[in-house]
This record gives structure tokens, C-alpha cells and sequence, in this order.
């Protein structure tokens, strides 16, 4: 268990890329994973035991069933107050790429799909992994449904949070949306 004299950054669905100074959590056991967990199941860690989380690309890959209570257990975990930062793919760039026949805002190359539609298609369900895709307004009513409080879009990078740190973990800037809220 984290150490309540000091805080705790959790980076929930670190994958293969953990990052040195946090608490990195994943499904799936790997080097550099401190904790193997589901959202969906429960975490091992305590009530209100983290200061802040962060999570890069991992809610798209969660079903629509299961959203609030993976959000639910997110906050769960957070102390009162506690900040979790979301970087989500980010549907409207996505449509207004396609609208605009902007085919190289897709990362999807063209053996793949070479219609613009076939892209955005591609593109959103990311080769079958992506279970719910995100917008703005879609993210803000799952997380204030969920109890989140003060929900707010961020631009790459920067944090409506205090914390310093809470913002380094961002990639993926083209495709992506930031959300912050507290618990």
C-alpha cells in the first residue's frame, strides 16, 4: 500500500510503458508494473489512497456497460479532492478530420483502408480493441454521473490541477482529448 505521509500518483493502464516515479497499474502483470488490477473488478489499493491518477488511451478499451464503475472505482481510490486526469481518442477530431478530408490526421495507412470513411471507421473502433469511443460532452456526463466533481477539458499538457507532474504522462496530442475532474 502507498505511504499516507506522502503523495501517490497512480498511472492506471500503464501497458508496457511504466513510468519511473508512480505507481503503475495494469491488468496485466509486465516489468515495471507495481500493481495488477481491473478497473471494472476492483483495485488492490485502500479507499482514498491516491493522491492523483492518470490514464493515457485506457477507457476506449472498456465497455460502455462497464464505464461507471470503472469511473466509480477511479474515485473510489482517490482521497477527497484527489485529481484524475484522462487523455481519451478523441471521436469529434476525428469526424471533423473526416469532414474536412483530412486523410492524414489518420494513422491508419492506406493498405488498411484507403477511403477517407474507411479511416475514420478504422481509425475509431482502432482495429477492433476500441470497445467506446469519446467525446467532450460524452466524458462529462460519465464522470459527473459518476459522483466526479468540477469536469474540465485541458489541453495537452496542461493541468486545471495543482499537481505538479499530472500533465507528463500526456501523449498522443493529435488524437486526443484531456479531462480532469475531482473527487
Amino acid at each position: 500500500m502507498p505511504s499516507p505521509t506522502r503523495f501517490t500518483r497512480l498511472n492506471i493502464g500503464c501497458g508496457p510503458e511504466p513510468a519511473p516515479g508512480w505507481l503503475n497499474a495494469d491488468r496485466q502483470p509486465a516489468a515495471g508494473v507495481d500493481l495488477v488490477g481491473d478497473l471494472c473488478t476492483g483495485l488492490p489499493l485502500a479507499d482514498a489512497s491516491v493522491d492523483y491518477a492518470v490514464g493515457m488511451h485506457l477507457l476506449q478499451d472498456i465497455a460502455w456497460p462497464e464505464l461507471p464503475a470503472a469511473v466509480a472505482e477511479l474515485r473510489r481510490v482517490l482521497r477527497p479532492g484527489g485529481v484524475l486526469r484522462l487523455g481519451l481518442p478523441d471521436l469529434d477530431r476525428a469526424i471533423d478530420a473526416y469532414r474536412h478530408g483530412d486523410a492524414g490526421y489518420f494513422f491508419v495507412p492506406d493498405e488498411h483502408a484507403r477511403d477517407i470513411g474507411a479511416k475514420l471507421v478504422t481509425q475509431i473502433i482502432w482495429y477492433g480493441s476500441v470497445r467506446t469511443p469519446f467525446t467532450w460532452g460524452f466524458t462529462r456526463e460519465l464522470l459527473q454521473g459518476a459522483g466526479w466533481r468540477e469536469v474540465t477539458r485541458c489541453a495537452f499538457g496542461r493541468s486545471a490541477s495543482a499537481w505538479p507532474g499530472i500533465a507528463s504522462l500526456d501523449n498522443r496530442e493529435r488524437e486526443s482529448l484531456y479531462v480532469e475532474a475531482l473527487a
